[in-house]
């Protein structure tokens, strides 16, 4: 199903008319693959055949290529709709961390307070006993401080009242979440990229490359023969059904003839120098959203450690109030757990990619290296690639030469080759009568 999607999407980004070459280029796929994905799209969509005469085939798909599968298909269908129920529910397990980390924070700020209040009335009552002089019917609460202020996110007026910072597109529920866990790995297309760019430069070469053109895209090319004989190419070949062509001289050319042939002559794309992985960030949220978090976990932590204190030195109060302060001490340790693991994880991530980005910029400065080297022209290398210019060409598959075209009924066909072939006959005989 994947599959499919994927090729969908690159002929639609070809404009519906296309070869197995294009679309496996395009979608970076291997080329048997896109045979097989093409020819069951083709038979799903009733997409029509153009051969051309030379044998070579371009498929033409309808426009409406996705309606059509669409209403052909009732798992499809019932995957688009688990794919907007799952955005919704992903959606709510996003900010499901950040409402936690708020709903966790009020739990102990307000256990704390009705425990306070509590122990100061019993105080009294036991001075009051004791023949003390009360103080009179007011409590002094001092003012405690709860960290920054959160409830901007619920005020419709809270543009006016927030800190000026960079924006960001994540709200505060969604920046908790970002905090956590991160956004995501930004190389989780790699290996498609990495076949797009190489087929991106066979294309822009003709449809015949050298191995040194191709090792810019490429990890570990091996050590010793493995790198002398250049087997990191046999994945390569393998994928886009390439041959190795070897010159007079004895160097070796690589040739891909499916993507030398084109349904239309499209312009020239010019591919990067060399693949470059992205750096992983900690998080989008902003450097206010990040404080923020921080804050209020840490708020929390230090909430729950205060709570539980509380908790101990008043066992036999918080039997006999229940209610709120009960349910505090029922998930103290969830509370707590929550609050550390809420600042322990992100700690633990950011010195991870520091390492994870260490390795990554330096695989990246190692392929940036060997375009580099592709630079140096040495005598070999410009022989191969002079002999890589004589393998070099392009077929566009027109629709002036075609042989036959399910476009068209057969007897139609027939007759327009007829009258093609009478023009021909026609024009030659009076080029000789003259």
């Amino acid at each position: 199903m994947a599959q499919t999607k994927t090729i969908t999407q690159a002929v639609e980004r070809l404009g519906h008319r296309v070869t197995i070459g294009d679309v496996a280029a395009e979608a970076g796929i291997p080329l048997l693959e896109a045979q097989r994905g093409v020819l069951a799209l083709a038979t799903e969509t009733q997409a029509h055949l153009q051969v051309a005469e030379s044998g070579e085939i371009a498929y033409v798909f309808p426009k409406n290529i996705q309606a059509v599968l669409w209403s052909k298909s009732w798992r499809l269908r019932l995957q688009s709709t688990w794919e907007k129920i799952w955005r919704v529910l992903f959606y709510l397990i996003r900010i499901s961390f950040g409402v936690m980390l708020i709903l966790s924070l009020v739990l102990i700020v307000v256990a704390i307070t009705v425990l306070a209040i509590a122990a100061s009335s019993a105080g009294r009552d036991d001075n009051n006993s004791g023949g003390g002089r009360g103080g009179g019917g007011m409590v002094f609460m001092p003012r405690i401080w709860l960290g920054p202020d959160i409830f901007w996110m619920f005020d419709p007026r809270g543009d006016r009242r927030r800190p000026a910072r960079a924006k960001s597109d994540l709200n505060f529920l969604e920046a908790v979440y970002s905090f956590l866990f991160g956004d995501g790995d930004p190389n989780d297309d790699l290996d498609e990229r990495r076949w797009q760019n190489i087929a991106q430069v066979i294309q822009a070469n003709g449809g015949a490359v050298v191995a040194e053109q191709i090792t810019p895209f490429l990890g570990d090319l091996g050590k010793g023969w493995d790198s002398e004989l250049e087997d990191y190419m046999v994945p390569v070949l393998s994928h886009f059904n390439g041959l190795p062509q070897v010159s007079p001289q004895g160097n070796i050319v690589y040739q891909f003839p499916e993507l030398q042939v084109t349904a239309k002559a499209r312009r020239t794309i010019k591919p990067p120098q060399f693949l470059r992985e992205l750096p992983r960030r900690f998080s989008q949220a902003t450097s206010g959203q990040v404080m923020m978090a921080i804050g209020l976990g840490g708020a929390n932590l230090v909430g729950a450690l205060a709570l539980g204190s509380m908790l101990q030195n008043n066992a036999a109060l918080v039997a006999e109030l229940g209610g709120i302060v009960a349910l505090a001490n029922s998930l103290y340790w969830v509370l707590l757990g929550y609050g550390a693991a809420f600042l322990s994880i992100p700690l633990v991530r950011y010195f991870w990619l520091q390492r994870q980005n260490s390795k990554l910029e330096a695989r990246n400065a190692e392929r940036e290296q060997r375009a580099a080297e592709l630079k140096q022209l040495t005598d070999d290398l410009q022989e191969k690639l002079t002999f890589a210019e004589t393998l070099r060409g392009q077929t566009v598959l027109g629709t002036d030469d075609l042989a036959y075209t399910t476009e068209v009924d057969l007897t139609e066909q027939e007759a327009a080759q007829k009258d093609k072939l009478d023009s021909e006959w026609r024009r030659l005989l009076e080029e000789r009568g003259k």
